[in-house]
């Protein structure tokens, strides 16, 4: 017989992991766990009779121990705060990271906070200033805050992750020419920017309708922090602005709710001049970064859909966006 065959990407047992949860944190005997995705990390649904929790098991090699404890310094900071965020639960020994030993290697899972309410894509007018308001709270409390985790400059979004993206396809086409004349251009824009009046910081950098809930109440709570880092408060505007763009096909609407994500957002803080120059443009960089994690986590996805159609439909969400904000590469 031949040796146990080494594995890249394992999904834990959920009736064990249950039971591993039940017994660490003093939850109720009647624990139900189960798994509600894999991914880039994958996630449980942990239902005790009383209460609901998500617990998060980080893929192998994805973040170190240090990289999450500092996304959990942050929600616990927020916490603090009385910022709506799903937050972080100690177990039984006041340890908030749990080591497993998985098949591939030593793993990290952590008890979150369920976030109240559910998602849709399909928000109103009024949900989208109560986000623009929500981030706003998250922001108060994150600028100048430093995290010992990535810093989101030129070149981690844009000159790694489009080599990163360009080793991963290996091709030569329109799409990837039009990501080069974007990424040129994006380079120059961030040169022309007044640093010292962008405010600093650590942000979310996933801010979209999957990563929060609302209640009856329209009560909005922020969650999944897995890529926080330090960089620009608002680079979090931008890309919730890309993502509700994309999400609303309808100019119209989208306008609507951009409108009152903003009015929302300045109810608790002005965006200045500076940082909304930078909004148009400050997204298709985060977009750029993205494409390349996509590129990168390859192996733990095994997303058939990560070919050259993906590519081309992603450049032309791109594209549509650069038109409607009148953006010019030349």
């Amino acid at each position: 017989m031949t040796k146990e065959f080494p594995v890249t990407n394992s999904t834990l047992s959920a009736n064990k992991l249950g039971e591993l949860i039940q017994q660490k944190y003093n939850l109720s005997k009647n624990i139900e766990c189960k798994l509600f995705r894999t991914g880039m990390n994958h996630v449980y649904m942990i239902n005790d009779g009383y209460e609901k929790f998500v617990f998060r098991v980080y893929t192998f090699d994805w973040r170190t121990k240090t990289e999450i404890a500092e996304e959990l310094k942050l929600l616990n900071h927020l916490k603090e705060k009385n910022v709506a965020v799903s937050f972080p639960i100690a177990d039984n020994y006041n340890d908030f990271i749990q080591e497993l030993n998985a098949p591939e290697g030593l793993r990290f899972g952590v008890l979150f906070s369920f976030a109240a309410g559910k998602k849709s894509v399909l928000f109103s007018d009024e949900t989208s200033f109560n986000i623009g308001q929500t981030l706003a709270c998250v922001h108060q409390y994150t600028k100048n805050y430093s995290l010992n985790r990535t810093t989101y400059n030129t070149t981690i979004l844009l000159n790694e992750a489009l080599k990163n993206t360009r080793n991963f396809f290996k091709i030569e086409n329109d799409d990837i020419r039009f990501l080069d004349e974007m990424n040129n251009y994006l380079q120059k824009e961030f040169e022309k920017v007044d640093y010292p009046q962008i405010r600093f910081g650590a942000i979310h950098m996933d801010v979209w309708f999957d990563n929060f809930h609302f209640d009856e109440e329209n009560k909005v709570t922020l969650f999944d922090f897995d890529f926080c880092g330090n960089g620009w408060l608002c680079l979090d505007i931008s890309y919730f602005l890309f993502q509700l763009f994309n999400t609303n096909l309808n100019e119209d609407e989208y306008q609507l709710k951009a409108t009152s994500f903003i009015k929302g957002y300045e109810s608790i803080i002005e965006i200045s001049i500076d940082e909304k120059q930078i909004l148009r443009f400050g997204c298709l960089s985060i977009m750029n970064y993205y494409l390349s994690m996509q590129c990168k986590s390859y192996d733990k996805w095994t997303n058939i859909f990560l070919n050259e159609d993906h590519l081309k439909r992603f450049v032309a969400n791109l594209k549509r966006w650069i038109h409607y904000n009148k953006i010019e590469f030349n």
